[in-house]
């Protein structure tokens, strides 16, 4: 893979540094997004569009819906109807979308924190109740994942204040690659109380060491009757600044007045970029896709193996299941260098001592302190690097 120097691009993870870390001296791996040069068929297509030299109103290609709901179908196995479909500039956009078309003021929405922290900003932000269905720990030979918290969510959801759950699938910050068993089961729980689940997606088409990817609404019946879906190219083929996502609702019910009110509030016109540059990756980026996953699965495992054998196993990486994001379990280095879980000092070890710029795990709700989020999407070269600065940083203790 071809690692980009971003530097001076207009960046947020490179030249934001200094806004949100106050150093422009760290190495970059906090912002979900990777460093390897987007596909050749990527830029072509927006170089061709670039080219006509007029940027006026464009029409939605043809092709952008069935291309879609092609890929769906051949890497999800996930038949959905072209009329599911529509465009969203942003899956967090997207959320905030359905918070405010399906919920009012005072309506609670559920999060299973600890979680991408837009999951918690936009309901918060929208003056929605945040009701809080924690992720439970499952700890077993030193390998750390998590499970749903059923019998919490049942006691939530029958206080009947809650509307919508908002569900990462895969799972950000954890890489869990939820199994059909657990997603049957909390659509069965939201259907009978009425809770409608949006999905968030945007990490199912980089499935890691053999896993693979269930659409939520997939699971069963009740699934597809509460679900909104949202995926996007642009996390696996590195595309986010294009702003290229879209939904999928197969309920009509739901789905009809909701695609009205995007449609008339023009909440859902793409620009020509956005919907030529994902024609481009569903149909000519699967090689570059497979590719960059061998080499995202290199870096986890260097990441996994330096933690054992040049930290002591102080910190401990839950492997990812899909994506290039690794949730770091720090609990244990804080223990033997503070003598106490203290998320203030950890992170001025991370970015302060080892000079290295990652996303706090605090940001992501309870159950987040005592960790941080490392992104793995850059030349491994970057992040050896990284890795012996962290060991200098601790070593220095």
């Amino acid at each position: 893979m071809k690692h980009i120097e971003r530097r001076g691009t207009y960046s947020v993870k490179v030249d934001g540094l200094q806004k949100y870390y106050g150093s422009d001296d760290l190495v970059p791996l906090w912002v979900a997004d990777m460093d390897f040069e987007t596909p050749d068929c990527v830029r072509e297509a927006l170089q061709e569009v670039v080219d006509v030299g007029v940027y006026g109103y464009n029409l939605i290609p043809d092709n952008y819906f069935p291309t879609i709901a092609q890929w769906l179908a051949t890497r999800q196995k996930w038949e959905v109807e072209q009329e599911w479909l529509a465009f969203i500039p942003g899956i967090v956009k997207g959320i905030g979308y359905a918070i405010n078309h399906f919920t009012q003021k005072g309506d609670g929405v559920i999060v299973q924190p600890p979680v991408y922290p837009p999951f918690l900003n936009v309901p918060k932000g929208n003056g929605r109740e945040l009701v809080f269905n924690p992720l439970i720990r499952v700890e077993d030979g030193g390998k750390c994942a998590y499970r749903m918290d059923f019998d919490n969510l049942r006691e939530i959801c029958a206080k009947g204040n809650c509307k919508l759950l908002i569900l990462s699938n895969p799972h950000n910050p954890g890489g869990i690659a939820w199994d059909a068993e657990t997603l049957r089961e909390l659509a069965l729980i939201c259907h009978k109380y009425n809770v409608l689940v949006v999905s968030d997606e945007i990490h199912a088409d980089m499935p890691l060491f053999g896993t693979e990817h269930i659409p939520f609404a997939s699971v069963c019946k009740e699934a597809v009757q509460i679900s909104i879906t949202f995926g996007a190219p642009s996390k696996t083929f590195n595309m986010a600044g294009i702003v290229s996502s879209f939904a999928v609702v197969p309920n009509k019910e739901i789905r009809e007045p909701f695609y009205k009110w995007m449609q008339v509030n023009e909440l859902s016109s793409p620009t020509i970029f956005a919907t030529l540059g994902a024609i481009a990756a569903y149909t000519k980026g699967d090689e570059w896709r497979m590719k960059m996953l061998d080499y995202i699965e290199g870096n986890v495992v260097f990441v996994e193996e330096f933690c054992k054998n040049e930290l002591g196993g102080l910190i401990k990486p839950l492997r990812p299941l899909s994506s290039f994001l690794i949730w770091l379990d720090c609990r244990e280095l804080c223990n033997r260098l503070f003598g106490c879980a203290d998320q203030q000092r950890l992170v001025h070890l991370f970015v302060r001592k080892a000079g290295l710029a990652l996303n706090d795990g605090a940001a992501f709700g309870p159950g987040g302190e005592g960790y941080m989020r490392l992104n793995v999407g850059c030349g491994l070269q970057v992040l050896q690097d990284a890795m012996k600065s962290l060991k200098t940083a601790i070593d220095e203790y």
